[in-house]
């Protein structure tokens, strides 16, 4: 019998594919709170792997308080300017000194930010479009010395906190998901003219979805209002025939609603993303680690991205809980949905959370109790192995936002 404290209830309430009204937002990967999201987890890992590669093992450190501050713009079919860049500022804490070693901390922030960037948003000029600055100080020492001593099997919790991860994905929340996903992949491809910057809502209301989608598009690759509305159809076209891939409900789909075409006012940019017209941004105040924000369950508010993944409570357990949660629906049959929560203590070995609670809805003709065992057992079996997330966040193998 496990020694943790694994809890497994009934959930009280319907299940959300269930219920009469559900809500669904996804920020993409262009959207000035992704931008930092996206920055901070990879300066995180880059710092991780350098931390490996230069002392043998990942030292403290976070960067999960990366802001951006806007910049201005002229977009013009044809191609528009930046009149003022963006600011993006990588705030946080790192070891830079280890028996004798000395880390470059904010360099190697610096050239990751820069990497990602380029990869993620190549409509941006990184010369002229944002200027990017590091400050990276050190943690306080009560935080270095839970961080663990070298050789530790099972970190200790940096902090009394909680994750929550659910399972499976309802219709709309894969729809919402999927189409930012696509958009800014498959047909991206095809559409040059559409900018990283893809925002999509989704709401149910009993059997109806709707598909709210902003789209920033890129004025270099458009040449007039024509342009522009073809694009628009395009993409409206494109998102419903992707839900029907996925529903057999009725969808309809909603592109750039505030867009006026009489008075000229539309979501045209020069660099893709809203990032450049006076929209700031921040880290953890979109998606949570899932992907998706979810205001019809529960929800940690904690910033996954740019947390260390050693022993960071905010990250570690946001991820395992989702991981728990998609695992347990794979391999338990009967169930309707689940909800996952980890919480944790300061001090305490990550490994042995202060509750592991399960709370679920079966399917009509399954006993809980028939399945508690097996259920219980997968979260054990989880928490167990916890460390091994570690290694797949360092090499990049989850996504945290």
């Amino acid at each position: 019998m496990s020694s943790r404290n694994i809890q497994v209830e009934p959930m009280r309430r319907r299940a959300v594919e269930d219920q009469a009204v559900e809500i669904v937002e996804r920020k993409g990967i262009g959207h000035p709170d992704s931008i930092c999201d996206g920055v901070a987890e990879h300066v995180s890992a880059t710092l991780a792997r350098e931390y490996i590669d230069r002392v043998g093992r990942v030292l403290h450190y976070n960067t999960d308080e990366t802001q951006l501050v806007a910049g201005s713009a002229v977009p013009a079919f044809g191609g528009g300017e930046l009149t003022e860049p963006i600011y993006l500022l990588i705030v946080g804490r790192a070891t830079r000194e280890y028996q004798g070693t000395t880390i470059p901390t904010e360099t190697i922030a610096l050239r990751a930010a820069r990497e990602y960037l380029s990869k993620e948003l190549p409509e941006l000029d990184l010369g002229t479009d944002i200027v990017i600055d590091v400050d990276l100080g050190e943690g306080s020492g009560d935080l270095r010395e839970v961080f663990g001593d070298e050789g530790q099997s099972v970190p200790m919790a940096n902090d009394t906190s909680f994750g929550v991860g659910h399972a499976p994905l309802t219709e709309t929340e894969r729809i919402v998901k999927t189409t930012e996903r696509r958009l800014n992949t498959e047909f991206a491809a095809d559409h040059p003219e559409i900018g990283t910057d893809v925002k999509v809502m989704g709401k149910r209301e009993g059997d109806q979805i709707d598909v709210t989608v902003a789209a920033a598009l890129v004025d270099r690759h458009l040449d007039d209002m024509t342009g522009y509305r073809s694009s628009i159809d395009a993409i409206e076209s494109f998102v419903k025939s992707l839900a029907t891939e996925i529903t057999d409900r009725e969808v309809s789909v909603y592109v750039n609603t505030a867009d006026d075409y009489e008075e000229g006012a539309i979501y045209l940019t020069t660099t893709g993303t809203s990032a450049e017209q006076g929209d700031d941004g921040s880290v953890g105040r979109g998606n949570r680690a899932n992907g998706l924000i979810t205001p019809n369950r529960s929800m940690s508010m904690e910033a996954t991205s740019g947390k260390n993944p050693v022993n960071h409570i905010g990250k570690i357990y946001n991820l395992l809980s989702t991981e728990i949660a998609t695992r347990v629906v794979d391999e338990v049959d009967g169930i309707r949905e689940i909800r996952i929560r980890l919480l944790s203590q300061i001090g305490q070995p990550i490994d042995h959370p202060h509750v592991a609670d399960a709370a679920v809805v079966t399917e009509s003709d399954v006993a809980l109790g028939d399945i508690e065992d097996d259920v219980t057992a997968i979260i054990d079996e989880a928490l167990a192995d916890v460390t091994s997330l570690t290694e797949r966040v360092i090499a990049g193998e989850r996504t945290t936002f």
